[in-house]
Order: structure tokens, then sequence, then C-alpha cells
């Protein structure tokens, strides 16, 4: 594991421990977000197939726009940028429908 120029310029000191420990937790979290949407998308397929099955659209826009309000709202009360979260859902409803219709062809909807 190589060191980076923060970790050379710190030297041994308070602020290259404090460094180490928070990119610590940021190399947790990113781990929790990976599992985090593993999780999601393994739900969505689901839905993708219980859509084919059913000869149901893949996309959902009125349910898209309510998970977006209610995205927007969640991350104004984290204190995360709305426009951030809305951009993040959009990436993953993307995805989303990208599956579930290639779902619905595979299944010769």
């Amino acid at each position: 594991m190589s060191v980076s120029e923060a970790e050379t310029r710190l030297g041994q000191s308070e602020a290259l421990e404090e460094l180490k420990a928070l990119r610590a937790s940021i190399d947790n979290i990113d781990a929790a977000l990976v599992h985090m949407l593993a999780e999601r998308f393994k739900c969505t397929q689901k839905v993708g197939v219980l859509k084919a099955t059913n000869n149901l659209p893949p996309a959902d826009p009125a349910r898209e726009k309510i998970q977006i309000e209610r995205l927007r709202q969640l991350a104004g009360d984290a204190n995360l940028d709305p426009d951030f979260a809305e951009k993040f859902l959009n990436f993953i409803v993307h995805e989303v429908i990208r599956h579930h219709e290639a779902i619905a062809a595979e299944a010769g909807n």
C-alpha cells in the first residue's frame, strides 16, 4: 500500500492519525453503499420479473416522480444537496428501467 502525498506531508502527527481514521470511516461507508446498492438492485430485479410476468411497463413515471420528491425532502432534512440526491436517484432509476426492459425482452414482452 503506497503512502499518499498528504500522508507524506503530514508525517507522524495527530493530523495524520485523524486523516487515517476519517479515511477508514469513508472506506466503511463506501463498502456499505456498495452492499446497499447490491441489495436494492436484487429487489428491483425481482420487480422487473414481476412486471414482465404481468405485462406491466418497465417504467412507472408517476412513482418515479413521487420518489424524486420524497428523496429531495429526505436530502434536505439530512443537509444533503437535493439536486445531487435527485441526480443520484435518476441514475439509479435509469439503470433499473434498463434492467426491466431487458427482463421484459427476455420474457417476450
